[in-house]
């Protein structure tokens, strides 16, 4: 039996099939990008359509060669907060807003006008993030007020694609989680933010939380993705990508996981979330788990975004192997070369590389990349742990950057704790196929899924440059 994954992420798309013991039985990618708004140039939006295009064929390179009839389920996974107003037919009304683009950060800094920060804060939990779904929406009704008033519903970019395979609008619980719309108490969206917008409730379809069915493959979505048209199958809830990397990972409550790619997200799966303003201040957050009940707080910032940008600004069609080859040259301390890591366009702060001589060279500046975002790890681990009220024991790193070693020895150098890994570096799809399978009738839960699958690691320990660390000055 197989479970067909379509993972839209921000740097690729792809379809993975598997099967009721975790492993992956085919899978296929696409190059995923933005591209530019009409009315400027530097807006970043996404082609839903095209999306969907790339995904179908992907899920169709996937299936090949697999009996096809064996899919259980299909399930749809994706970064958080964006989505499009569509109308009744489901016909889109405008373009995805990217969480790239930079309309919204004036709109944040406007955002008191509607309601102050400390009420989204208080209620939301989430934190002020210029790409929060709210922003887009008050952009749009700022900007293109008719839009809204012609619209049927808000779908997020999870649910544009399970509309375009099942014909049936709902809303990701885990994606709704991302918008800073929702009430951290109820679980649901916030009458009182959504009154101070003037939005109405009823343009987010009904929620659905992980594992259930949104509805069935149409005869048309399935004969796209290469499954036989007449065999039912199910759609099931997923959502928010970091989510169900989190659940993929194993991680039990109070366990913290970075999830490692575009954007380095640290969260632990939690009971509570008790954030203060100054955690708020420090980038803290709280999103819904893919359990109902429980709470993910957790802090991000930019990750390998900054490490894709020094690979394309200084080393010109060279593979990540000569890259970490080059920065395990580099002592600890990068000679004196430091970088902040502020490269998001729509923050306040700016990003450095300083101490920059003659005799430095580009794998100084990756390495100094590398240890910029770990010591920002390590003060937003200590955060997490504040809010949680726990201390950590070891690390679980999933996502693309856990398959760069060096990264993630230098992790438990600095942390000077352990860091493990996932053997299996698809997390965020095992895990959204645990609940795909329980949602299938395969497993009663997804907990009884992730035991069928096993989880095993391979455990970076502290090494003999954690000394060399410890008499940095950070």
């Amino acid at each position: 039996m197989y479970s067909l994954c379509l993972d839209c992420g921000a740097t690729n798309v792809r379809a993975m099939v598997v099967d009721e013991q975790g492993v992956i039985a085919g899978k296929a990618s696409q190059p995923n990008a933005t591209l530019p708004g009409e009315e400027n140039p530097e807006f970043h939006v996404w082609d839903a359509d095209r999306i969907f295009q790339q995904l179908s064929e992907c899920a169709v390179q996937a299936l090949n060669g697999l009996d096809a009839d064996k899919v259980r389920a299909v399930t749809v996974t994706t970064f958080g907060v964006d989505g499009a107003l569509v109308d009744a037919e489901g016909r889109q009304l405008y373009p995805v807003i990217s969480w790239k683009c930079p309309r919204t950060a004036e709109v944040m800094k406007h955002i008191g006008k509607y309601i102050s920060q400390e009420e989204l804060d208080w209620i939301s939990g989430v934190g002020a993030f210029a790409f929060n779904t709210i922003y887009k929406l008050v952009w749009l009704k700022e900007n293109r007020p008719e839009l809204l008033e012609k619209a049927h519903a808000w779908l997020f970019i999870s649910n544009l694609l399970a509309y375009k395979l099942t014909g049936i609008m709902a809303t990701d619980r885990t994606m709704a989680g991302t918008s800073q719309l929702t009430d951290l108490e109820t679980g649901d969206f916030s009458p009182f933010i959504l009154d101070r917008l003037g939005l109405r409730r009823d343009l987010f379809p009904p929620t659905v939380d992980a594992g259930e069915i949104i509805g069935v493959l149409t005869p048309e979505a399935a004969a796209s993705i290469g499954i036989p048209a007449l065999a039912g199958v199910p759609v099931i809830s997923a959502g928010h990508d970091t989510q169900f990397a989190i659940f993929g990972s194993g991680a039990d409550r109070d366990q913290p996981v970075l999830s490692s790619g575009t954007w380095e997200i640290l969260m632990a799966r939690s009971a509570q979330a008790r954030l203060t303003p100054e955690d708020y201040a420090d980038g803290a957050t709280a999103e819904f788990d893919a359990e109902p009940g429980l709470l993910n707080p957790g802090l991000q910032w930019l990750g390998s975004g900054i490490i894709e940008w020094v690979k394309a600004a200084c080393f010109h069609g060279e593979t990540y192997d000569t890259m970490d080859a080059e920065a395990a040259l580099i002592p600890p301390g990068c000679d004196g070369v430091t970088m902040v890591p502020d490269f998001l366009a729509s923050g306040n702060r700016k990003g450095s590389i300083n101490g920059l001589v003659l005799g430095r060279t580009r794998g100084h500046i990756y390495r100094a990349a590398m240890e910029a975002l770990t010591w920002r790890l390590k003060s937003r681990l200590r955060r997490l742990e504040s809010v949680g009220g726990f201390k950590s024991e070891f690390l679980i790193l999933v996502g693309g950057g856990a398959r760069n070693s060096v990264w993630t020895q230098m992790r438990a150098d600095i942390l000077r704790i352990p860091v493990k890994v996932s053997e299996v570096s698809e997390s965020t799809v095992l895990g959204a196929s645990m609940f795909a399978f329980a949602g299938a009738g395969v497993y009663s839960t997804p907990e009884e899924a992730r035991d069928a699958f096993g989880i095993t690691y391979r455990t970076y320990m502290p090494g003999p440059q954690e000394a060399a660390y410890e008499n940095l000055n950070h």
